[in-house]
């Protein structure tokens, strides 16, 4: 067993001569990766509990599954710890070619990723591995998950493993993109399916927990995914802000926060102003994919059911009622009276059936709601062209039903997260384009806080809607700035009192943060699971 002062030198040492390593050669064939032994050997070298400890300040926990701790977890899985000599040891049974660059990707901007990259090289050229590492630009979606032609065993992606992240949804989420044909870096496995059907196939809790502990344990011993670590997220408000008894939680998506009701100390002017960010810098991203990552999502759309703090549906939004057939194979919508968009247009039942038709045909969208959707009575014949409507949709007056040709077990969960969208405004879009649509230049919801003014890639004021159903929102504005998920002014705007909430997953911002006598900084145990991706696929020549 390595003592803690050996394995600190170790990390520090080898970092330090790891960033004068590069090189230019390329995975050679055939790909081992798709060795289990050279999986595991990768698991064994990385000194996750002394990276979490150092880089990461002990707000991170080691990961020894996909699905995070407190979730469906199977007993007896293996940690992978530290362990070089085992790593070595496998690699030498596996016939490890030492004279190949393993290519690893990464998509996040922050210190922290590029430091786990330099630690990771150090670790993996301890036992025999060489790597580069490089930022992914552009669509960066296209370049991680782009698939292979049907019935191929090339790979259709240019690199060896990626770094990312998971924030499930629903915890199939993590297991559902490994089914045949649909992974960027798995290839087909009739066992991985058959897997993935017994995740699906009961909304029982005590069925769902026996099924993900036999898929646990077998992707424990296959390594598709080495899962680092489960990280939290931290909301964090300035003292401006009075939540009014608001609820925390799961920032990333949409929950019952209400956010109409909160109150902000006025300005000099005794106007109450609220700052955050997640404004778009280009266009307004589209809520399909990420349903409440952005700002623009939370506040300017709404959803047919509300859902609590950890993604539990508690009642209805949009809906005054809804019915679930105890089979679970059917589900009633009655919509509130009354219900207009930001532009005074009614919202209807009708906008409720065409939304779920667009976002079967859109390409871009949640893994959860395409699955709850294509779970839908007629939606193959609908998406291949044979048909001209869902035929397991049906609207009447306030009313729509829909009956599901096979069972998923969260569809209450995506009509929590799922906006409707305006039909006499979004009719003419072409899926493919979705997002291309002038639409996405100054979007039109029908949530608590409208949009004003777009200022792109400056800034976007919402302010309160007249007609909620909810009642009118208490602040007068709400000013929002352009970033991503990772925001790099988080700190800058927080001290200069030109931040008043939002929500962080950076260790560097969380420290700063709590440093501010005006900020204060609440965790959050969500669903978030970081890996490495392993294209166990071959190589293009």
């Amino acid at each position: 067993m390595l003592n803690k002062e050996y394995k600190y030198a170790m990390l520090g040492v080898a970092m330090a001569a790891a960033m004068q390593f590069s090189s230019s050669n390329v995975l050679a064939e055939p790909n081992q990766l798709s060795d289990v032994k050279v999986r595991q050997a990768i698991a064994y070298a990385i000194d996750m509990d002394t990276i979490v400890e150092t880089l990461f300040e002990g707000k991170a926990i080691v990961a020894d599954s996909m699905i995070p701790n407190g979730a469906f977890k199977a007993p007896g899985l293996n940690k992978y710890a530290y362990d070089p000599d085992k790593a070595r040891a496998l690699l030498k049974e596996a016939g490890w070619d030492k004279s190949q660059v393993l290519d690893v990707v990464y998509y996040y901007g922050d210190q922290l990723t590029a430091d786990l990259m330099v630690a990771m090289q150090a670790y993996l050229a301890d036992v025999g591995i060489d790597m580069t590492y490089r930022k992914l630009e552009g669509d960066v979606g296209e370049q991680l998950n782009v698939l292979p032609a049907p019935d191929s065993d090339t790979s259709a992606v240019k690199w060896d493993i990626a770094y990312g992240a998971k924030a499930a949804l629903a915890l199939q989420e993590y297991y559902n993109g490994y089914r045949s044909n649909k992974n960027s870096y798995t290839p087909a496995n009739p066992d991985l399916d058959k897997l993935i059907d017994g995740i699906n196939a009961s909304a029982d809790p005590e069925v769902q927990i026996a099924a993900f502990a036999e898929f646990e344990k077998y992707e424990n011993e296959m390594l598709s995914d080495i899962p680092l670590y489960y990280q939290q997220l931290f909301i964090y408000e300035s003292d401006r802000i009075d939540r009014a008894g608001g609820l925390y939680g799961n920032a990333q998506f949409n929950y019952d926060w209400g956010i109409h009701n909160w109150e902000v100390t006025a300005d000099d002017s005794g106007k109450k102003v609220a700052y955050t960010n997640t404004a778009p810098s280009q266009f307004f991203e589209h809520p399909l994919l990420n349903p409440g990552l952005y700002i623009h999502s939370k506040v300017v759309f709404d959803r047919l059911l509300t859902v609590n703090g950890s993604l539990v549906p508690t009642g209805g939004q949009l809906a005054e009622s809804y019915q679930v057939a105890d089979d679970g194979m059917s589900v009633e919508f009655t919509l509130k009276d009354g219900l207009t968009w930001h532009d005074g247009e009614p919202l209807t039942a009708a906008d409720v059936a065409w939304s779920i038709e667009a976002a079967l045909k859109v390409p871009a969208i949640s893994a959860v709601f395409s699955n709850t959707f294509n779970s839908i009575d007629g939606a193959k014949a609908f998406v291949d062209g044979s048909a001209d409507s869902v035929s397991g949709i049906s609207v009447d007056g306030n009313t729509i039903a829909i009956n599901f040709a096979t069972l998923d077990p969260n569809f209450m969960l995506t009509f929590g997260q799922f906006p409707p969208m305006p039909k006499h405004l979004l009719g003419d879009m072409k899926a493919a384009e979705f997002q291309q649509h002038p639409f996405w230049q100054k979007p039109v919801g029908s949530g608590p806080f409208k949009i004003a003014e777009v200022q792109m890639n400056d800034y976007v004021r919402y302010v309160p809607f007249a007609d909620y159903h909810g009642g009118v929102a208490k602040m007068d504005e709400i000013v929002s700035f352009p970033s991503g998920e990772n925001d790099a002014n988080v700190l800058k705007n927080a001290a200069a009192k030109r931040l008043d909430f939002g929500f962080t997953k950076s260790v560097a911002d969380v420290k700063g943060l709590e440093e501010m006598a005006h900020m204060r900084v609440v965790p959050a145990d969500i669903p978030y699971t970081r890996s490495l991706r392993i294209n166990k696929y071959a190589n293009k020549p």
